[in-house]
This record gives C-alpha cells, sequence and structure tokens, in this order.
C-alpha cells in the first residue's frame, strides 16, 4: 500500500485491549476509564482475519499493544496464531512489564524478538508516583528476562516535567552495560483528560541537551527508514539512545504505520479520530476484498502529518483521549 503522499505502508499497530492493570498519569486518570464492554472487542478470530488481510496487502510488520496486551484474556494463543501468518516479517509487543516476565520463554519460541517496554523512571517511589502502583520490581525482572533470553529491549520513557526529568540521566546510564535502546518520549496529550497537559516544556532538543551535559561524547547515529527516533551511541556504552519527538511531529513525512483501535477503528495517523470501522464491516458480513478495498480508500485520503489530522477531528474539543484506547 502507498498512500497519497507517496509514504509505502508496512507496519501496523494492534491495540488488542484498552485496559491497563497501571495508571500512568499521563495515559488514564487514576480511577480509569470507561472499559470496552467485551462484546465491543475484536475476537481473536476477527483480529487474525483483520491482520491477514492486512499482510496480504503488503503489511510486513505488526506491532501488538494496549492497554496493556497481557491483560487480555488468550493473548498468548492470539500471538501465536498471529506469528504464523504467511508474509508477516517481524511481530513485536510494546508492554509495561508487569506481567510478562513469566511469558518471555514462550515468546521467544513463537519468534518474538524485540519487545518494547515502558519504564518511566528507575526510581521505585517515583514509579509509584507515576503508576499508581508499586510494579517496578515486575518491570525489572522482566527486562532481566528479555535480556536473558536474547530479546532485543526497547525501554520507552515518557518525559514528564516535574515528575522524571531527574531520570534521564539513570536511565541513559542503563545504556552502558546493557545491550538496550533506551527512547526518550515527548508527552502528548492523550491522557484522557488532558487537565495536567498545558504546553511542552520537554521537547526532544531540550531532552538532547539534557543528556548532552553529562554524556558530552555522545554522537548521532544513522536514523532507519521510517525511525520515529532520533537515534545516538555514546562510545563505551552496549547501548544506545532514542529521542522520539512524538509531540513536535518531526517524523511524520516518513510515517509507514496504520493504527487499529481495541473496537476495531481504524486511524491512519495517531492524531486523527478514525477513520474506518473496520469491525464493522467484520460483523456485518464483508468480504475480504470489501475490505482491502475500504483500507486503500482510507490510505488515500491520509493526511500529510499530525497536525493536519488534529485539524480535520470531527471534535472541536482538542485531543484528550486516552492512549489506552487508542494503542499508541
Amino acid at each position: 500500500m502507498t498512500d497519497n503522499h507517496g509514504r509505502v505502508i508496512n507496519y501496523l499497530r494492534l491495540a488488542v485491549t484498552d485496559r491497563c492493570n497501571l495508571r500512568c498519569f499521563y495515559c488514564m486518570p487514576e480511577e480509569g476509564i470507561n472499559w470496552l464492554q467485551r462484546k465491543e472487542l475484536m475476537t481473536n478470530d476477527e483480529l487474525l482475519r483483520i491482520c491477514s488481510i492486512a499482510v496480504n496487502m503488503g503489511i510486513e510488520k505488526i506491532r501488538i499493544t494496549g492497554g496493556e496486551p497481557f491483560v487480555r484474556k488468550g493473548i498468548m494463543p492470539f500471538i501465536a496464531d498471529l506469528s504464523r501468518l504467511h508474509g508477516l516479517k517481524e511481530l513485536t509487543i510494546t508492554t509495561n512489564g508487569v506481567l510478562t516476565a513469566p511469558l518471555v520463554p514462550e515468546l521467544k519460541k513463537m519468534g518474538i524478538r524485540s519487545v518494547n517496554l515502558s519504564l518511566d523512571t528507575l526510581d521505585r517511589n517515583r514509579f509509584f508516583a507515576i503508576t499508581h502502583r508499586d510494579e517496578m520490581p515486575a518491570v525489572m525482572a522482566t527486562m532481566d528476562a528479555l535480556l536473558h533470553h536474547g530479546i532485543d529491549v526497547k525501554i520507552n520513557a515518557v518525559v514528564m516535567e516535574g515528575k522524571n526529568t531527574h531520570d534521564i540521566v539513570p536511565l541513559v546510564a542503563l545504556t552502558k552495560d546493557l545491550p538496550v535502546s533506551v527512547r526518550f518520549i515527548e508527552e502528548m496529550p492523550f491522557n484522557g483528560g488532558g487537565d495536567h497537559y498545558t504546553v511542552l516544556h520537554w521537547d526532544h532538543l531540550k531532552i538532547l541537551e539534557t543528556i548532552k551535559d553529562c554524556f558530552p561524547l555522545i554522537e548521532k547515529m544513522e536514523d532507519p527508514m521510517f525511525s520515529t527516533s532520533y537515534n545516538y551511541h555514546i562510545p563505551g556504552h552496549k547501548g544506545t539512545v532514542g529521542i522520539i519527538a512524538a509531540y513536535t511531529r518531526s517524523f511524520c513525512g516518513t510515517c509507514n504505520r496504520l493504527r487499529i483501535t481495541p473496537q476495531g477503528v481504524l486511524k491512519t495517523c495517531l492524531y486523527d479520530d478514525g477513520v474506518l470501522n473496520v469491525s464493522d464491516m467484520v460483523r456485518n458480513g464483508g468480504s475480504d476484498d470489501a475490505i482491502a478495498r475500504a483500507l486503500v480508500n482510507a490510505v488515500s485520503h491520509r493526511p500529510q502529518d499530525g497536525w493536519e489530522a488534529e485539524r480535520n477531528r470531527h471534535s472541536q474539543k482538542g485531543v484528550h483521549e486516552s492512549m489506552a484506547a487508542i494503542g499508541g
């Protein structure tokens, strides 16, 4: 698939649930959100069918997201089925790590080679303040298990003013002895309320300046094709550092991805409010060809970037969904 701006679309982010066992304040209110009823979520068979159609259309990489994927019942058999799709070259997962450690050996056998692990701080007290749950030991156990089994680890840390900016340097220091990629993400307004979100002070430039103050020898790396992060390496370190300008949206020009929300809504941009209800097509008897044509049509009307997508939203109230509800 190629969009109306000439960008090849070969990556799908599939959100399998909106539920999560953490309450990170930048993602949702402490009391949670209005969870989807089970009947609103796609079944494993429906998910597998949509993914099969997408792979036949040229999707080569699928990332399982949530919410937290591993709170969904039956997720492991689904991942196993998905891993067997002919033509799928890469299957990855984003997880908060709370439930993941015991599952790592099985994930390895399924062919999972890379996992994104959400970890905003290395301080247990700050972890609790951010997530409202005392689960940091479980997350660290997941990181250890992933590394032990030779699975690539990308640590995703959302940088939040007044919350975890003191953690930037300690997180970078992890790359000294561990072969991990630590990626800092600009905070976005997808928090389910928006009451704390005013203006972005910690953009990608300020994050990089902070890192350079302690690691002045840091070097820019060549960014892979379709990369959302600016990537760096510190001489003598086993791992790498990335900075994702998620709010600034400077990577939009090379975006190669689609998103499907837990209720089966296609998003051609993180910042749009949904352009096609794929779940309805599946449940109303739509053929594979009809669904494929609808996907092609949606891709052919894609906004140029996140700013255009936000301007085109039906809602004029701004962007304040929970990230758990849209898949990130």
